[in-house]
């Protein structure tokens, strides 16, 4: 597989106490009865520190018999091998390819004696994107990524993905066999239509059903590989994958399902009895496994739209107890983030930083959409973003799209190349202002960002109708060029959009001042001179701990009288 990153760290890092630390990708699962529209959906933040956010896009191809493709490492670029090419392989934009099959992952690393393979030349990220390439549906998929896997070897630790066509959402749960053996073990099991599920770096499938192949399907040896390494010794029905080859612990369940947890709640009034789980006060009950984990799915209070699965991916624990605007660590302007390293010790005690979901670090991030009732052509959307999901915008890239905005393009900038046409770039200057000023700046961002989100949402229909009269009418090609130039255009103007964004914002609050508006415009004197900018007051909590903390230091001596 052609390299497509310049530089990506490791997705996955141990924690500094001996637990895990989770460094990315959140990813939510919602099926058909679960969507308002009737569409599948599965979200993706592509998270790492070294991540450049670029739209990849690989066009469908014909390979001559005997041909091969080259595998690089996702994550640092290092070639892995040869695997042999099959003789047609389809268009794939992002991570969605032109049958409107989309696949994300995120990674959960397990038993760190299953985390090499020596010889092993399929990494997670290139079986997504050569899955994508081969595969029709969700259940191709599955059996094209273990296939794969068996024969070549898998070359990652333990990853979690989210699989969807128009019809059916899955998740797939796999890890390798370590050294002496080829190939991995895993269990894939079918969303039920009307739930959503979810996964964020820690394996969440536990029991599953052994005698449903419709709705679970599982390596043959997934139970019987445990037994030989002597980590399960129960019936074959208890047995739990992620308690056999993940176990959760603290950082498995602070960092990793509390994202997962966050998701839930936005979506599900009975999930408060969780959250004390999500912070990481784990119940084990047989075998050592926890008890009081959340369920591997749930049904939403109500149906969801596009909007609302987006808004999942911009959460920050609002409205829970790891909620982070509201204490000192987010300062007098209520920035829901820490900056890294996320756990720390004072006076020999051990701490942490929480991980939202929604984090300065992401590389970019989608919601990807597919719909049954139109040609796989028009009926998968990309929901694409670059930057921090919760100040990025999301502009519909449609799945049979032909070529790639040039503000998207690999090659566009780097992490340490800044390239003024640049989404990547131009989101980070918004993203990277406003969290000095968050509380003020977001509600501006969010303004922009609503009105273009919305202004997306309500013009599908009839960019869906405009494509589909063409494409009934045997203009296919001229349908999919139609559908091409709207997402490029949409993409390319939303991030001028952007940019004047970024200059808005820096007009507006520069120098810690805040400039007058009136009518949507910065206000003149009669002489066409600014007024004397506003300087909001630091909120008194914030000014009281300045106080308590510097004493006497700032006190104004007023002299007598």
């Amino acid at each position: 597989m052609k390299k497509r990153l310049l530089t990506v760290a490791a997705i996955f890092i141990a924690g500094l106490f001996g637990f895990k630390t989770a460094t990315s990708c959140t990813n939510f699962l919602v099926t058909k009865g679960a969507s308002v529209d009737g569409s599948t959906m599965i979200t993706y933040a592509a998270d790492s520190h070294t991540l450049f956010g670029e739209l990849y896009f690989t066009p469908a191809a014909d390979h001559a018999e005997g041909a091969m493709l080259d595998i690089y490492e996702w994550d640092t670029g290092k070639f892995l091998g040869k695997i042999e090419q099959v003789p047609h392989t389809y268009s794939v934009i992002g991570n969605m390819n032109e049958f409107q099959l989309a696949i994300g992952e995120t990674t959960y690393g397990g038993r760190k004696e299953l985390g090499s393979q020596s010889g092993a030349i399929m990494d997670y990220g290139s079986l997504i994107y050569v899955t994508l390439q081969r595969a029709k549906t969700a259940r191709e998929a599955i059996k094209v990524m273990t296939d794969l896997v068996e024969r070549y070897g898998y070359y990652s630790s333990g990853e979690s993905f989210s699989i969807s066509d128009g019809n059916e959402v899955w998740i797939l749960e796999l890890i390798g066999k370590g050294e002496g053996e080829k190939g991995a073990v895993w269990v894939a099991q079918r969303v039920p239509d009307g739930y959503i599920s979810g996964h964020a770096n820690q394996a969440r499938i536990t029991t599953f059903p052994l005698n449903d192949s419709e709705n679970c399907v599982y390596s043959k040896d997934v139970i019987s590989f445990a037994r030989e390494k002597g980590w399960f010794d129960g019936k074959n029905k208890e047995f739990s994958f992620s308690d056999t080859y993940a176990p959760v612990d603290f950082g498995g369940a602070r960092f990793c399902d509390a994202r997962v947890y966050a998701g839930f709640n936005m979506v599900n009034g009975n999930m408060k009895q969780y959250e004390k789980y999500a912070m990481g006060n784990i119940e084990k009950g047989a075998h050592g496994y926890a008890t009081n984990r959340m369920p591997l799915w749930i049904k939403p209070d109500k149906k969801l739209t596009t909007q609302d699965v987006m808004a999942m991916m911009r959460d920050h624990y609002e409205g829970t107890g790891m909620d982070m605007s509201n204490d000192i660590g987010g300062g007098p302007y209520k920035r829901p983030y820490r900056w890294r390293p996320m756990t720390w010790e004072v006076d020999g005690k051990k701490y942490c930083h929480e991980r939202a979901v929604a984090t300065q670090q992401t590389g970019f991030s989608f919601v990807a959409q597919s719909r049954e009732n139109l040609p796989a052509a028009i009926g998968g959307i990309l929901w694409f973003g670059m930057d921090d999901a919760a100040t990025t915008c999301y502009t519909p890239i449609y799945c049979s799209s032909t070529r790639v905005p040039e503000t998207m393009k690999v090659g566009n900038g780097d992490m340490i190349t800044y390239s003024e046409n640049s989404a990547f770039w131009v989101f980070n200057l918004v993203s990277n202002f406003a969290y000095l000023r968050y509380s003020d700046m977001i509600k501006d961002i969010n303004k922009v960002q609503n009105k273009l989100e919305s202004k997306f949402v309500t013009m599908t229909p009839a960019i869906d109708a405009a494509a589909k009269h063409l494409w009934d009418s045997g203009n296919k090609e001229m349908a999919i060029e139609f559908l091409t130039d709207y997402s490029v255009n949409t993409a390319n103007n939303m991030v001028m959009d952007w940019k004047k964004l970024a200059q808005y914002l820096l007009v507006k609050y520069k120098d810690g001042n805040v400039m007058k508006e009136k009518d949507g415009k910065f206000e003149r004197t009669q002489y066409g001179l600014p007024p004397q900018p506003l300087h909001p007051k630091a909120p008194e909590w914030w000014l009281r701990k300045i106080v308590e903390t510097t004493g006497d230091k700032y006190k104004v001596i007023e002299e007598k009288k």
